[in-house]
């Protein structure tokens, strides 16, 4: 039994599956369509969207150092994918790096975490690009339509709205289904212009907001000991700081699991190794290339976003919780109202990116999990004409879409973390095994100072994993609960690898 559920694919007969054929993924990508995929995937809600968050519930304007703490988790965890991307180029990232290192058990509970990173990655984002649509349109989706059954708030006047469905995050889903279903390559054109527009709309707004900076604003730079809770005009609680992960460092490190959210995207190229014209060359590049540019922009847009506003308006949702950057033009940035506007567009533009990569990444992951047997054939099934896992993408927006419009925000981006922590903690570990027990594979790109690098990964990783908050951490435990009775019940009985 043990044997069996910790059995190893062989990675001579992984290769082969990533030649060319008649029948599998097309290779159409480039290192620079890679780079672009990576900062069209980073580059969203995490950026426009966590930022706030972080600020207003646990790192004040220290928000920087949480970016920081984040993006040296995801450098250890980095050059570990790029090792592995290069080594195995094929489509399942973390999944297929699993299976050849640690066995099929580890292997399904990874790619059943990867559903939570990608899907609940795409559910989220779709709910910030509906809130961002609805302030573009100056409020006029009533709050019904655009929030989950779970979402209230009461307004000035002591009315309280409830939510119904979110329908604006559906319509987009629908959207960019239907372009992943045509092809990959027009897939990653469109995205390339989406991420040409967001990155210059990003610039745009640090060059012109450091003028408006109050250095007052990062005084004190953490939230101190003792800093009271906060409360909506209905009286109940939106924010408290008194948890050892929501003021002083404990906020810092809180807010680097909260804007670990941010950093998605590098991981998600990964899942494109088997659609890369030359992956033993470009899959680094785009990798580590699209994580080291956005790095230095969310430094800088963080510090210039928590310095025009105060960290203290991103808890209203009244206020800047939600939309918070055209929130902070349009109050304190006097005379660039069109800069608002313009954010606005290229935030639904730049959210719409985010998706299509997360949403083409997990479909990549089921395609790999259904030509090894764990999940059913019909999620590896490729369009005739397109080549792409078309059934799979529709089954994915049925998925996602329930997330989207019915539950909130907030919870499905924590989930997502989860998933991807958990992740970068099986790579980082992967890489470690593999050099121990298979040194001599040719390895086009070496992770330096393994295992120094590779214990880091795991460490820093864990660290903000436990930092999650504890609800978080439940539903995620009973989520792979849940996921390994379905290795047990389905997964194990059909895997090819054991007839």
């Amino acid at each position: 039994m043990a044997r069996k559920i910790f059995a190893k694919k062989n990675l001579e007969l992984m290769m082969a599956e990533t030649a060319d054929s008649e029948k599998g993924l097309q290779r159409t990508l480039t290192a620079g369509n890679l780079i672009a995929l990576g900062i069209g995937a980073i580059i969203g809600a995490g950026l426009f969207v966590r930022t706030a968050a972080a600020a207003g519930q646990a790192a004040g304007p220290a928000v920087t150092i949480s970016f920081i703490i984040a993006a040296v988790g995801c450098a250890f965890a980095g050059l570990c994918y790029a090792e592995f991307a290069a080594m195995i180029p094929i489509s399942g990232s973390a999944y297929a790096y699993s299976y050849v290192t640690m066995g099929e058990l580890v292997a399904w509970i990874i790619g059943w975490a990867l559903i939570m990173e990608y899907a609940l990655g795409a559910a989220t984002v779709s709910i910030a690009w509906s809130e961002y649509l609805n302030k573009l349109l100056g409020g006029q989706i009533p709050y019904e339509w655009c929030h989950s059954p779970f979402e209230s708030y009461t307004d000035s006047l002591g009315v309280l709205h409830s939510g119904m469905v979110n329908a604006p995050a559906l319509v987009i889903l629908l959207l960019l289904t239907m372009l992943l279903i045509k092809g990959t390559k027009e897939s990653a054109f469109v995205n390339a212009i989406i991420v040409f527009i967001k990155v210059a709309i990003v610039l745009l707004f640090i060059a012109i907001g450091w003028q408006f900076i109050d250095p007052a604003n990062h005084i004190p730079y953490m939230i101190p000991d003792g800093t009271p809770p906060v409360k909506d005009n209905a009286g109940k609680i939106i924010a408290d700081y008194s948890g050892v992960f929501k003021h002083g460092w404990g906020g810092v490190v809180g807010g680097a699991a909260i804007v670990f959210f941010a950093f998605i995207g590098f991981d998600a190229v990964s899942t494109a190794a088997q659609e890369a014209k030359n992956p033993k060359r470009d899959m680094p590049i785009g990798i580590l290339g699209s994580l080291v540019v956005c790095t230095i922009l969310y430094l800088l847009f963080g510090h210039v976003l928590t310095g025009v506003a105060n960290w203290k308006d991103f808890v209203d949702p009244e206020k800047g919780r939600e939309a918070s950057v055209a929130y902070a033009i349009s109050q304190y940035m006097i005379g660039y109202g069109w800069l608002a506007t313009a954010v606005t567009v290229a935030i639904l533009a730049g959210f719409s990116s985010v998706i299509l990569v997360m949403l083409m990444g997990q479909s990549r992951v089921f395609y790999s999990m259904s030509n090894d047997g764990l999940i059913p054939k019909v999620f590896g099934e490729l369009h005739p004409k397109y080549r792409t896992p078309y059934k799979a993408n529709w089954l994915l927006f049925i998925f996602v879409g329930l997330f989207a419009a019915f539950v909130p925000g907030h919870i499905a981006g924590d989930l997502t973390s989860f998933g991807t922590l958990f992740a970068f903690v099986l790579v980082s570990a992967g890489v470690w095994i593999m050099r121990v027990k298979n040194p001599e594979i040719p390895r086009p790109f070496r992770a330096p100072l393994v295992p120094f690098v590779s214990t880091m990964g795991v460490l820093v990783c864990l660290g903000m994993i436990v930092a999650l908050d504890a609800q978080t951490l439940k539903v995620a435990f009973g989520w792979m609960i849940f996921g390994i009775i379905i290795y047990f019940g389905y997964s194990q009985r059909n895997s090819k690898l054991h007839k």
